[in-house]
């Protein structure tokens, strides 16, 4: 019995190694004639939700251009900490602000995860003004922590504080690929708010960095009924934005409008939206057609029938790469931040998510919904049941790979 299962877990395992190999392949040669194509922007005007100004970015190159400037703005104090830290021009124009900003007494604190940045050039990991604190996250650092799973957690986070007063918060990683190719979305905060930001930044880093280089400066806690943060914590196994998004879903009763780079949900996620859709929801799923990570893709296509059959939408975006991790429901509830929706972001991952009550605010998220909206494919029932078998087969081959991604 042993070496049957043990023979069939083998021939899985192959079945699988040689599938995902075989769409590598063909995928690297179809983008090898790729073409970068533009996508539609949209200018949205700052919103105030009580004493916060909020403003929405969908493109790289604005963002960046206002983060450098919020950074070389800095009296105090300057937290950024980013997933991943590309050594381009973006990543070293970025580095050299906070090297000036470090260079005039200012307080620089700055935070990568090693694994996101695996690829990046050890001598420009190591190439910040000496004045600069840096982290290179990771969770494993033990031999002894190897059968402990919450030490395979990644820092997925993105976050820029200046001063405690101006905050940056989103999808986007630092990269000249990011900022001017692909179609993500970030939120500026300015206000108290940013305070909590910054709290939620020292916290990291104080658990995490060596004892002699702890931040002192202290953001006291405040309660704010129309923003809040939500943080997934792996070592203390705390994942709210999973929670967060399930009670929002569960009391939609008008439109639900999800934006995901990577949709490979848990079965209570699915269901909560199969439910919605179900009760008369307009539930509408904005996905990247083709993402950059194409065995996600095809890991994802196991839920679409499921989908389909409830009535929700599904929305594949075409222009560029879509990362960005956005929901507004009903007119009146919205959700930024760096959360995807699949395993390793809901009970995996460092994540940070604000949840935001305001009419005002979930009318701008809509109108960028519908401008995304203009550059879609949306599958349809009948046409997604009669793909071709041998796209089925290898579909349901990888479909097991859901439960680790």
């Amino acid at each position: 019995m042993f070496t049957m299962v043990r023979t069939v877990l083998g021939i899985g395992f192959l079945a699988q190694l040689v599938t995902a190999t075989t769409i590598l392949i063909i995928t690297a040669i179809r983008d090898r004639h790729k073409k970068h194509r533009g996508f539609p922007t949209i200018d949205l005007e700052e919103v105030q939700v009580g004493s916060n100004t909020l403003l929405l970015y969908s493109y790289g190159e604005p963002l960046y251009r206002d983060m450098l400037a919020a950074i070389d703005s800095a009296k105090q104090c300057i937290y950024i900490e980013s997933y991943i830290w590309k050594d381009d021009e973006a990543g070293q124009m970025f580095r050299d602000h906070l090297g000036q900003k470090a260079a005039e007494g200012i307080e620089v604190y700055v935070i990568f995860d090693r694994i996101g940045n695996l690829v990046v050039p050890h001598t420009f990991k190591h190439s910040f003004d000496p004045r600069v604190h840096v982290l290179e996250f990771q969770a494993l650092r033990s031999i002894f922590q190897i059968f402990d799973l919450r030490r395979y957690s990644l820092d997925h986070r993105k976050l820029l504080l200046v001063d405690g007063k101006i905050g940056f918060i989103g999808g986007y990683n630092i990269g000249h690929l990011y900022g001017s190719s692909w179609r993500d979305t970030h939120l500026r905060i300015e206000g108290t708010e940013v305070a909590e930001l910054a709290r939620s930044f020292t916290d990291f880093w104080n658990r995490f960095c060596p004892s002699t280089d702890t931040i002192t400066r202290h953001y006291p806690h405040r309660f704010n009924p129309l923003i809040t943060l939500h943080g997934n914590d792996a070592l203390h196994m705390t994942f709210p934005i999973r929670d967060m998004y399930i009670e929002a879903i569960n009391r939609a009763e008008h439109t639900i409008f999800l934006s995901n780079a990577y949709f490979i949900p848990d079965h209570i996620l699915l269901d909560a939206l199969i439910s919605a859709a179900q009760r008369g929801v307009d539930v509408r799923i904005l996905i990247p057609w083709v993402s950059n990570h194409v065995i996600a893709d095809w890991i994802s296509h196991a839920y679409f029938s499921a989908c389909l059959e409830a009535g929700i939408h599904l929305l594949g975006y075409t222009p560029a790469m879509l990362h960005a991790k956005t929901c507004t429901i009903d007119g009146q509830w919205s959700t930024v931040g760096t959360a995807n929706m699949d395993r390793l972001s809901s009970i995996g991952n460092y994540e940070i998510n604000v949840e935001i009550y305001s009419h005002d605010f979930a009318e701008q998220m809509e109108r960028l919904f519908a401008n995304d909206c203009k550059n879609v494919i949306e599958l349809a029932s009948p046409k997604w049941h009669s793909r071709h078998w041998y796209t089925k087969l290898s579909e349901h081959i990888l479909a097991p790979l859901r439960f680790i991604l």
